[in-house]
């Protein structure tokens, strides 16, 4: 069995809620290719990640919305390396990368309005605009 993912200090995945499998890897490869497995397939139980808050934990749900199954378990593959072991470790790290991404506390957009000075600058390159076009405007006499 994997061992835990440990996140940060706080923020583990133990390995009752890890389920690890190794599957055929599809792309080049010759003959190798239909008889090895060098595929990972980590599928994560969400709601079993040790030290997540529950917004962090709604923004990690929103974040992998499109890679749950229909069990709730979150499904990570890597096939980038043509080893078993290398492969593990890529998912791993992906599900590291991603829960800390769920942890970051998103700034909150207050609303603004736009300077005075912002303002006239702006309507000031409107009146050089008009002026350009206006100069444009002759008799065709």
């Amino acid at each position: 069995m994997a061992e835990p993912i440990q996140v940060n200090e706080i923020v583990v995945v133990p390995e009752r809620a890890q389920r690890l499998k190794a599957v055929r890897s599809g792309g080049p490869g010759g003959q190798n290719v239909n008889k090895v497995s060098s595929k990972a397939e980590l599928r994560i139980d969400l709601a079993q990640i040790q030290g997540l808050d529950e917004p962090a934990l709604s923004r990690l749900r929103h974040l992998v919305r499109n890679q749950v199954d229909a069990e709730g378990l979150w499904i990570l593959t890597s096939d980038r390396f043509r080893d078993l072991p290398k492969n593990i470790e890529d998912t791993r790290s992906k599900a590291i990368a991603i829960i800390a991404q769920a942890l970051v506390i998103p700034k909150i957009r207050r609303k603004t309005r736009p300077s005075k000075g912002s303002k006239e600058r702006r309507i000031e390159s409107k009146k050089r605009t008009g002026a350009v076009k206006a100069g444009r405007q002759g008799s065709w006499d």
